[in-house]
């Protein structure tokens, strides 16, 4: 039996009520906001008959997804991060800004306060014992076209078992390990030494792959390397490189990969070229170029506002 309740006087009454507009206190802006998404959700019960047991399984799904801090992993995962991505991109095409790198999700890993480096980083600490030296590096170029000296390049990634430093379940990572701020030198260039990151998987017991098999949908991601790109006069770059040849390149479950973030990877077996870079052996090297775009009537009016940790080394 489906009760029809939602459009009653009593109903819409109660649900402004319970969502402040009957009271002077608070903030509109936080009121409309969650009147329209608890209206959903009434309407929701409603038209799909959601039963109280159903309904106390969501809350408890959002309590164990709070516990585990899984926040930040689910709302990628249900296509949040990019939705907000192509949101931002129609924006763009609206004001007629076209070019510059793709932009594309920054998920829930970041760190503040990555040690500073000019020109060149070293973002490995040589730990990791499968890890397949990494040599990336490319020109910040402006919306000009032309190269940015001091641009700002923050990268970020994880080792070869999946694991971020600040967020590694195993306590085996350095504070700042693959994490670097590198200010590109004066032709715009930035360069760093690393290791090849491996994909990885949400945790296997955790309420986001819950979802997820529910969904029918793995939860794993190719392995990518994460940068933010800023510069004087341009708007802030948030984006990622997926590693080419990854089985899961065009299978993400944070749907993170955009043409022209899938830049070669190739190997270096050049003996000159491994001297000169003073490295073991043969090397991975991947050029990437960076292009920002202009801010719009001297505002950065993308930039993204998040919760994000704060760590000193």
């Amino acid at each position: 039996m489906s009760v029809q309740l939602f459009d009653t006087a009593e109903v819409q009454n109660f649900l402004r009520l319970a969502c402040g507009f009957d009271y002077e206190g608070g903030n509109p802006r936080t009121k409309e906001i969650v009147h329209r998404i608890v209206s959903d959700l009434f309407k929701a019960i409603e038209d799909l008959n959601i039963t109280p047991d159903e309904y106390w399984a969501g809350v408890a799904f959002l309590n164990r997804l709070g516990q585990n801090q899984e926040a930040g992993l689910l709302s990628p995962g249900l296509g949040f991060d990019r939705y907000l991505d192509m949101r931002m991109d129609a924006e763009d095409e609206q004001l007629g800004l076209a070019g510059g790198t793709p932009r594309t999700i920054e998920g829930p890993l970041y760190v503040v306060g990555a040690p500073v480096e000019h020109g060149y980083a070293r973002l490995d600490d040589g730990s990791d014992e499968n890890g397949h030296t990494l040599i990336m590096q490319g020109t910040v170029y402006g919306a000009d076209g032309k190269p940015q000296p001091g641009a700002q390049v923050e990268v970020w990634h994880c080792n070869t078992k999946g694991f971020y430093s600040h967020f590694d379940p195993t306590g085996e990572q350095k504070p700042f390990n693959m994490r670097r701020t590198i200010i590109a030198d004066d032709q715009g260039h930035y360069k760093f030494r690393s290791i090849v990151p491996m994909g990885y998987g949400c945790p296997p017991d955790g309420p986001t792959q819950e979802i997820l098999n529910a969904l029918g949908r793995h939860g794993n991601r190719p392995a990518h390397i994460h940068f933010f790109i800023s510069a004087d006069g341009h708007r802030k770059l948030t984006t990622q490189i997926n590693i080419d040849g990854d089985p899961l390149v065009n299978d993400d479950f944070a749907y993170a990969t955009r043409e022209g973030l899938v830049p070669p990877l190739v190997e270096c077996t050049d003996p000159a070229r491994i001297k000169e870079e003073g490295v073991e052996g043969p090397f991975a090297e991947i050029i990437f170029d960076i292009q920002l775009t202009p801010l719009v009537q001297g505002e950065d009016n993308q930039l993204v506002e998040r919760p994000r940790l704060v760590a000193t080394a």
